[in-house]
């Protein structure tokens, strides 16, 4: 028995866990027990499927689960590091929509094509399947779905007699974020993402940009903050913010921001459509049974202040653990998850914005008053025409090409700064443009 104990210790490193000679002899008619580590990013929804993680478990007794949580930037450094250096640590990837299509193409991604005959990929809302697929093939599966909307205290807005327009324009938001305000007591006209991070403030300042004309690259290639499109979307954000913004607001993002508003510190907050069942959840939010919601505001220019994401689950490419990791995605992203979810939590708090059958379910409409709004922003965002002007990417709130994580990045970094006082929006602007412009040169664009 100990020759053969060292001997599956030897193979170890090819992902099969063995949990030692006793219950070798005693486990049938699995001799061992495969380890998924998964990597996933630290909000609601996400902690929400590691409690429910028995469910998966007890169906699949011969496969254990190992949870890496991670802050969204950082999960972001962490998970695109070690795949692009095959690294192998995560045998389940928790991704954007941002990667999935850049990955799948330089072969860093399994394609799913094994998750199962009742998984029903034809379910998939299409902007949201097209996101996640290339050439046809499914390269990850989306666990939720989101725009992002306006969410807003409906007492504050009766107290202060204003309504609120289903599609509100930046000019009524501001003024309302005015009158809204009230500093002594700690209430804020609004909250809007600044901690630096290209899925996090740049998220929201490139759908905000988009509804003001500007956009991040000409048809060739040149970068475009230099423009006066861009000048107006950052100094209406600083303003706005200086002005009915919460203190410490370049800090924020959305987990501070949800913070925020479910203690009753927002007038109004837009940010990811996922976030409603929280803000109306009556166990996390003090404010639950007075929040309105309407569409990211515009210009009037034809495109909203509204962005279009999935938190996607996806395979290394080279993993020695494909089946059990397609069980467990089919098992996290199915149907029966959703029903799961409904069971424990109630309908309003399953995962949004991927399948079309949740948007049919009367018990879900009846429960989440915010669902047909999410569907329209879902709907209204267009990845292949994001911007007033032509661009040569695609992506609403990022352009769709390798180096955008890293500009993205440099550039929220500029535009934090702008917010916390630390740069001027024109400088802030100057040095976005110039990092830009050279980290495009150095990539070769035009390509």
């Amino acid at each position: 028995m100990k020759h053969l104990v060292r001997a599956l210790r030897g193979v170890a490193f090819l992902g099969v866990v063995f949990s030692g000679a006793a219950s070798l002899m005693a486990a049938s008619p699995s001799l061992a027990e495969t380890t998924l580590t998964i990597a996933t990013v630290n909000n609601a929804d996400m902690i929400r499927m590691q409690g429910l993680t028995d469910d998966f478990t007890a169906k699949n007794p011969d496969i254990s689960v190992k949870w890496v949580t991670l802050e969204e930037n950082v999960l972001r450094q962490r998970v695109t590091t070690d795949i692009a250096t095959k690294g192998g640590q995560f045998d389940v990837l928790t991704i954007g929509t941002y990667e999935v299509p850049i990955w799948a193409k330089q072969n860093w991604l399994v394609p799913l094509d094994n998750l199962g005959p009742d998984y029903d990929v034809s379910d998939l809302l299409p902007k949201i399947r097209d996101a996640v697929s290339v050439g046809g093939k499914l390269y990850a599966a989306p666990f939720y779905g989101e725009s992002s909307m306006m969410m807003y205290r409906t007492d504050l807005f009766q107290k202060a007699g204003l309504t609120m327009p289903e599609q509100p324009t930046w000019d009524f938001v501001i003024d309302a974020a005015k009158k809204l305000t009230d500093k002594s007591s700690e209430v804020y006209g609004i909250c809007l993402r600044g901690k630096a991070g290209w899925g996090e403030n740049m998220a929201f300042l490139t759908a905000m940009a988009n509804s003001y004309g500007a956009r991040w690259f000409d048809e060739k290639w040149v970068p475009q903050f230099n423009s006066p499109e861009w000048k107006k979307t950052l100094t209406t954000y600083v303003d706005l913010m200086k002005q009915a913004g919460p203190p410490g607001a370049s800090s924020n993002g959305f987990n501070e921001n949800l913070a925020l508003f479910n203690a009753g510190k927002c007038a109004m907050w837009i940010d990811a459509t996922v976030a409603a069942s929280f803000v109306t959840n009556p166990k996390d939010s003090r404010v639950a049974d007075k929040v309105g919601f309407a569409l990211a505001p515009n210009t009037g220019l034809g495109k909203n202040a509204n962005w279009l994401w999935a938190w996607n689950l996806a395979i290394p490419a080279g993993s020695k653990k494909v089946d059990a990791a397609e069980k467990f995605i089919a098992w996290a992203t199915g149907k029966s998850y959703t029903e799961l979810v409904a069971a424990k939590e109630g309908w309003a708090n399953v995962p949004p914005g991927t399948r079309t059958s949740l948007y049919q379910n009367p018990e879900y409409l009846k429960a989440a008053p915010f669902a047909k709004l999410t569907l329209a922003s879902i709907d209204s965002a267009d990845p292949n025409h994001p911007t007033v002007k032509p661009v040569p990417y695609v992506g609403v709130q990022y352009a769709a090409i390798p180096e955008f994580q890293g500009l993205g990045t440099t550039v929220g970094q500029d535009f934090s700064a702008a917010l916390s006082g630390a740069m001027t929006v024109d400088a802030a602007l100057a040095a976005a443009q110039s990092s830009t412009e050279r980290e495009m040169k150095r990539a070769g664009y035009p390509k």
